[in-house]
């Protein structure tokens, strides 16, 4: 990652009436603060892609992070809270789809480093990964080794967020008498055995709920002519809409503003009936 003026390219390129979508920055909300993620969507098209699949039919909604290991990694994609808020409220499975080839040998190789997101699996089993996903807190580069309970496929990195990170590592194992609030409880049965808890007690507001969205770039054509182009914006960082006439691109400004994590859009009035577009989150 390029220090000074990182950024997330979503390039699209798009005929002036064609609608299209791209998405390949992944925003996960957590009581702490956002994680933004950049995903490997040339590198691991079958991973990603299937993370995507979870996201847009609305499984990961009311997710959270059903396993923490500080200082190794925190894991979600398994479980959802249904009737949240309510006495009546409820543990789901996340209902998968069949497994997915591991990807761990297809494009670029990714370690498993800090900062990563892989997706989880079955001991044993390489071609198992499914729903669930996990993030490493530490260099864990012993998991990428050739065998079958090791592969696990990273699929990208982060860019933002570490400070989130930093807060999963900082939870204390339970034992009645530590000060912090920030706990995990290993007396509940698998797949719970490392629960995190905002406090130590089970119920569904103190689960670390994590909503997983994408940054999901479309272009629609508009009443009049032009058109819209539209995303989920990075919250509180500088979101940049650019455009091009030229293939090798010369990007030109169309629209900056302050990401405030709700789907934004902007017009493009011109009438030329071909452009380029690309949203950029500068980090």
């Amino acid at each position: 990652m390029k220090s000074c003026q990182v950024a997330c390219y979503i390039a699209l390129l798009l005929l002036s009436l064609q609608s299209s979508r791209a998405g390949t920055l992944a925003q996960f909300r957590t009581i702490f603060g956002d994680i933004e993620m950049e995903l490997y969507d040339q590198d691991k098209p079958v991973t990603v892609q299937n993370f995507m699949r979870y996201i847009q039919s609305g499984r990961y909604h009311d997710g959270f992070a059903h396993r923490l290991v500080p200082g190794f990694v925190v894991q979600g994609g398994g479980f959802t809270i249904t009737n949240r808020g309510t006495t009546n409220w409820t543990i789901l499975s996340v209902p998968t789809d069949p497994p997915i080839t591991n990807e761990f040998a297809v494009g670029r190789r990714f370690s498993n480093v800090y900062g990563t997101i892989a997706m989880a699996k079955s001991g044993g089993d390489t071609n198992s990964a499914s729903s669930q996903w996990f993030i490493n807190l530490a260099n864990n580069s012993f998991l990428d080794a050739a065998d079958t309970n090791n592969l696990f496929v990273v699929f990208g990195h982060i860019l933002s967020g570490t400070n989130v990170l930093n807060v999963f590592s900082n939870f204390q194992y339970w034992t009645g008498a530590q000060s912090s609030n920030l706990v995990l409880h290993q007396y509940y049965q698998p797949p719970f055995g490392d629960l995190p808890l905002l406090y130590p007690s089970i119920v569904d507001s103190n689960i670390v709920f994590v909503d997983v969205t994408l940054l999901q770039v479309a272009v629609n054509p508009v009443a009049g002519g032009g058109k819209e182009i539209s995303w989920n914006s990075a919250i509180g960082m500088t979101n940049v809409v650019e455009f091009t006439t030229n293939l090798p691109p010369v990007w030109n400004v169309l629209a900056s503003t302050n990401g405030t994590g709700d789907r934004m859009g902007v017009i493009d009035n011109s009438s030329l009936q071909r452009r380029f577009y690309r949203v950029r989150v500068a980090y």
